[in-house]
């Protein structure tokens, strides 16, 4: 289940006012009412023809409905997306936007016959292609909006003959070619935007030319930041966040003023060094500063908190170090909401002074080296991230808790001890909950019920919790992620379990749990990953009238348990998640929402998941759970009898380790189907016959174990064979062909005699596929809506586009 979407109000309301006073009146046309003067006809014509360049344009199709309107027999002036000149009937804007165009621009497009065009939008219509020279013909251009489309090569020199053009973007492309020679000329611009590209990696130009530059958002530059940029006095906004720039050295901010307008400040993803100067307090209006992936350094930069329109702040992964330390703030004007320090070299403890900026509400300190207690103050937060600290108790709290309103809660891998915090069921809107790493000890509550309603994360996991898993999940329909392992609770698992519709991953590894298999759990309908890894579960697995549940499984670890039985051929032939062949595509990642802020969606505000695979002692680490990933682990039971045949109805499966038990028979060979496989151990079973020779075939399978069965006839001579290590097949004793497999090792064939002698730390070798180590990154929030702020037009002059209120993937194109 994916936590809702929570907007949080930036409270930059004066920023967005400013913004849209300014380009209302700039743009007074796109507002107007209908026009006096019908459109000209050769205006008309231009439009019908640029329509007709697209093709499907006139068959409704609804990736173009804003062209619906568009036809002979009505004035071009009422068209959707057009606007005319009140007086003279002529087209002076376009505004296309989010219309699935899917073309090339022509350069002897009807738009370029569209002379008196003022404003062209174009953004996010799927475009392609170059942009075309004869783009620089609309010499009355004062705002043109190419952003977000797959545009290539390089801006055309035309652009330089726009010299009335005030507005430019082009973020979000793959342009190439040197950037700065595009914009040279363009000396009345208010905003470029040309972050995201492909550009030629080169030194900004003196900005100092631009005298009415308001917003600046460049991409492939590198080198040292212009101080003459922040000497300009209209200045309002920058932002170089996630745009292949490697700026280098000191930042410097030159004369600037205590009149600057500037209000957002993004200088994230860079290579900055050396300390925030203190001038930076000259920033008056500074609502929003982010300087986040950096290598600034030198202490805690305390003049930062001296800007009282301050609200959103983020110094997260540099390496400044020493105390955190807020000096003689003003907490009377203080308008801090948002505060992210994680990842940096802080000591110390959290000072008492945070408690002066009474409008904090979301705080993230995490993987510093904070000590001693977390003050009080702090519960009355929305969001608290304190992981990987050294922290280890907790201050008295002067609020009434049970009107707190925090919801997420993250206190992971510190230095806490000592009960349960009971006071924690009384933060009832709380959706996520992290105490995992630490040395809690003690029963788990049964106040938790108070608040599993709310909860979407609880996760305990390594602790010293000891008991029963108390009943508290009658009401968890929200619930998605229960991590309860490595810890010392016994008994069996609650039937309420069963209620919590969402879950999509359960782990009560490490425990002593003693019962049969829950296998009431497959009906929940979501269930992705099931790990109960080393307990005492017992009985056979398989039961029959539950033969079609856990269809949404793809993970399964049972290993080090005491479960028995035989499986049926069919046994697996229900699992239907993990018979999706996954091609090799982009990968997708599950990541779950948190409450965030709306400025940085794909930074902060998510709380993933990933697993560890132990194999032969060397750990891997997933650091997000992929949606593609499949695994099943049996190992170290007493399932006996033969493999089920459905075993190769599993495409899309990944790792199988069904060693250490008593399976008999052939090895099964529609094994070979599996072509995603990348792990196989059969190892210390009583498996007998050949190895299937086809499983040389699959080009992902590179580590094999089949030692300690009784296996006969040759070794296949395939190469996925050949790359195995020679205890991958020893004590098989009818086995040949092991002679050429130890030579291409280096390790010596052993004698038949010592077959039998193999040492137990040996044996401890064998791949023990899915420890399913859940562990979570970091869900960090934050946030800022400087958004659309002119209707016509709907600018986004600070942000790129929000997309939450559904699950949320982020694609990779790794494997």
């Amino acid at each position: 289940m994916m936590i809702p979407s929570q907007s949080y109000s930036f409270n930059g309301i004066v920023v967005i006012t400013l913004y849209f006073i300014s380009l209302f009146s700039f743009f007074p046309h796109t507002l107007a009412s209908p026009t006096a003067h019908r459109c000209r006809h050769d205006q008309r014509d231009a439009l019908l023809e640029f329509k007709h360049e697209f093709p499907g344009a006139d068959m409704n199709f609804r990736r173009l409905e804003n062209m619906r309107s568009w036809n002979k027999s009505s004035d071009c002036c009422s068209w959707e997306s057009v606007t005319c000149d009140a007086k003279y009937g002529q087209v002076i804007s376009l505004y296309l936007l989010g219309v699935n165009l899917n073309n090339t621009l022509k350069p002897n497009s009807g738009l370029f016959k569209l002379q008196y065009l003022q404003n062209l939008t174009l953004r996010y219509c799927n475009l392609y292609g170059e942009i075309p020279f004869s783009l620089g013909t609309l010499s009355h251009l004062t705002f043109l909006d190419l952003s977000e489309n797959k545009l290539v090569g390089q801006v055309p020199s035309s652009i330089g003959n726009l010299t009335k053009l005030m507005y430019l973007r082009l973020s979000i492309n793959h342009l190439s070619g040197k950037s700065s020679v595009s914009f040279a000329n363009l000396t009345k611009l208010i905003q470029l935007d040309i972050r995201e590209n492909d550009f030629e990696p080169e030194l900004i130009p003196d900005m100092s030319r631009f005298h009415n530059l308001e917003g600046f958002g460049g991409g492939n530059f590198f080198g040292p930041f212009p101080t003459s940029l922040f000497t300009i006095p209209s200045l309002r906004w920058v932002n170089l966040r996630d745009s292949n720039n490697n700026f280098t050295g000191h930042i410097d901010f030159g004369n600037s003023s205590l009149s600057s307008r500037l209000s957002y400040l993004s200088l994230a993803d860079n290579n900055f060094d050396g300390p925030i100067p203190e001038s930076i307090s000259k920033f008056l209006n500074l609502v929003l500063l982010d300087l986040r992936n950096n290598s600034f350094s030198g202490p805690f930069p305390t003049s930062l908190f001296k800007i009282p329109s301050l609200q959103w702040v983020t110094l997260a992964r540099n390496n400044f170090k020493g105390p955190i330390d807020f000096g003689n703030t003003w907490p009377s004007s203080s308008s801090l909401s948002s505060l992210y320090l994680a990842d940096n070299n802080f000591d110390g403890q959290i000072p008492e002074s945070i408690s002066q900026f009474l409008k904090l509400e979301r705080l993230d300190i995490s993987n510093n080296k904070l000590q001693g207690n977390v003050p009080g103050c702090l519960l009355r937060l929305s969001s608290l991230e304190l992981s990987h600290n050294s922290l280890s108790g907790f201050g008295k709290s002067s609020q009434v808790l049970d009107q707190a309103q925090m919801r997420v809660l993250r206190l992971d891998s510190n230095s806490f001890q000592g009960p349960f915090p009971h006071w924690i069921c009384q933060f009832r809107l709380l959706e996520i909950l992290d105490l995992s790493n630490n040395s809690f000890s003690g029963s788990i509550p049964l106040c938790l019920r108070n608040i599993t309603y709310s909860l979407e994360v609880l996760n305990l996991r390594n602790n010293n919790f000891s008991g029963i898993l108390p009943d508290v999940f009658l009401n968890a329909t929200r619930l998605y992620t229960l991590d309860v392992s490595r810890n010392r609770l016994e008994g069996k698992l609650p039937k309420t379990l069963i209620n919590c519709t969402s879950m999509r991953l359960l782990n009560v590894e490490g425990n002593k749990f003693k019962e049969t298999f829950p296998s009431w759990l497959g009906s929940m309908p979501y269930l992705d990953i099931l790990i109960l890894r080393a307990n005492q579960f017992y009985g056979p697995l398989y039961h029959l009238h539950e033969s079609t549940w856990f269809q949404h499984l793809k993970v399964i670890d049972v290993s080090h348990n005491d479960f028995t039985g035989s499986f049926p051929a069919f046994y697996f032939s229900n699992w239907l998640q993990m018979t999706t062949l996954h091609l090799e595509i982009d990968v997708v990642y599950f990541e779950y929402p948190t409450i965030q802020d709306d400025y940085d969606d794909h930074y902060f505000g998510t709380y993933t998941s990933s697993m560890e695979i132990v194999n032969k002692g060397v750990d891997r680490e997933f650091d997000k759970i992929r949606q593609d990933f499949t695994s099943i682990d049996f190992s170290s039971n007493k399932f006996y009898g033969k493999i089920p045949e459905s075993i190769g109805l599993l495409k899309g499966l990944r790792f199988l380790n069904l060693s250490g038990n008593a399976f008999t028979s052939d090895i099964p060979q529609s094994l070979a189907n599996l072509t995603n496989l990348e792990a196989l151990d059969l190892s210390h079973n009583q498996l007998s016959g050949q190895i299937p020779r086809d499983l040389g075939e699959l080009s992902f399978l590179s580590t094999m174990n089949f030692a300690h069965n009784n296996l006969e006839g040759p070794i296949p001579r395939g190469t996925q064979f050949q790359r195995q290590n020679c205890s991958s097949f020893m004590d098989n004793p009818k086995l040949y062909g092991l002679d050429d497999i130890c030579r291409k090792t280096h390790v010596p064939n052993p004698r038949p005699q010592e077959l039998e002698k193999v040492s137990e730390p040996e044996e401890e070798q064998v791949i023990n596929w899915t420890s399913a180590a859940i562990a979570y990154g970091p869900g960090v929030f934050c946030g800022l809506v400087i958004g659309h702020i002119f209707i016509s037009h709907k600018q986004e002059w600070l942000m790129e586009k929000c997309r939450r209120n559904k699950p949320r993937v982020v694609i990779r194109s790794a494997r």
